[in-house]
């Protein structure tokens, strides 16, 4: 597996890429943003690990122009900046991890290895939900002629709620699944994306997501009690 490393801290990026390549990984180290760009152009990695705070890009800016040619490779952010904004901003980038620093190795190799295992299981499915059409895969929602990218933590919420349809899904659970290891992830963070998806969903009003007091959350279609189902 190659793995595309963007990191300024040269002696930090050194003890990060011995550590992998004696795992077994092939690995590409770029000190800045603009390396990281060129070295994505010239070849897809299997996985993206980059700093936020860099010298000519920084990963957020880096993240935004990767997810704008590609959606699917995974993306861990790898920074010391912790706070909850910086956090949900990269996650809306399209990141699928956000690791703290300081960090050990063995919790970085844990967090490659279940974001490959993810994309080896890519979704396939797809669903109708009232009106629309979600692309599990793609991670693409579309009505009539409208179609929207999702980031990877908005679709995988969503397949989460089309999966369980007139099911209450608590916040533990959905916490849980969706980010086992984000020992910083709240409740309220997890409002954020509800949030976002209602307003995606907003021109059916026969979808709704329903916030169940004290419980969780429920995918209800008025109109047709089976209409969210695998195609």
């Amino acid at each position: 597996m190659s793995i595309l490393l963007v990191e300024d801290e040269a002696g930090l990026a050194k003890i990060v890429t011995d550590s992998l390549e004696f795992k077994g990984y092939s690995v590409r180290h770029c000190l800045n943003g603009k390396e990281g760009l060129a070295s994505f152009m010239a070849e897809k990695p299997d996985i993206i690990i980059l700093d936020v705070m860099m010298p000519h890009m920084d990963g957020f800016n880096l993240a935004i122009k990767i997810r704008a040619q590609d959606t699917k490779t995974p993306i861990i952010f790898l920074t010391a900046r912790t706070q909850t904004t910086d956090v949900l901003k990269g996650f809306e980038i399209g990141a699928n991890d956000y690791i703290k620093k300081p960090f050990s190795i063995e919790e970085l190799i844990v967090r490659i290895n279940f974001q490959l295992k993810q994309t080896e299981k890519s979704i396939d499915k797809k669903y109708t939900i009232g009106n629309y059409n979600f692309d599990g895969k793609n991670q693409l929602l579309s009505i009539n002629d409208q179609v929207r990218t999702l980031s990877y933590r908005e679709s995988e919420l969503l397949r989460k709620l089309c999966e369980h349809q007139h099911e209450i899904l608590t916040r533990k659970d959905l916490i849980d699944d969706l980010w086992e290891h984000e020992n910083f992830f709240t409740g309220r963070s997890l409002d954020v994306f509800i949030s976002r998806i209602r307003t995606y969903l907003k021109e059916d009003p026969q979808v709704r997501i329903i916030n169940i007091r004290k419980a969780g959350y429920q995918l209800v279609i008025k109109k047709d009690e089976f209409a969210v189902s695998p195609q």
